[in-house]
């Protein structure tokens, strides 16, 4: 599976993006959530107040990272092997 620089390459990139989805959503308050602030002319309501996006990058940086040096550690160990995964899909 991570036999090459490469492939290793494009399984973190698939887990960064996989982690970016579930990052986006998290702590996001919406124009029409926010009571004192008063709303953008010719925005959408559900439009994000302050999306902080640079600090969304850093996190997911950091978490796909931990994920992606779990799932490293359990292929190298033999814990997360073809047939191991095959038995626990029912294959």
């Amino acid at each position: 599976m991570w036999k090459t620089i490469s492939s290793g390459f494009a399984i973190y990139f698939i887990v960064w993006w996989v982690t970016l989805f579930v990052m986006l959503p998290i702590g996001i308050r919406s124009q029409h959530e926010d009571m004192e602030g008063e709303r953008v002319p010719g925005t959408d309501p559900g439009a994000p107040i302050m999306p902080s996006m640079a600090r969304r990058v850093l996190w997911t940086t950091a978490i796909s990272a931990v994920v992606y040096g779990i799932g490293a550690w359990a292929y190298y160990s033999g814990h997360l092997t073809i047939d191991k995964l095959s038995r626990l899909m029912g294959l």
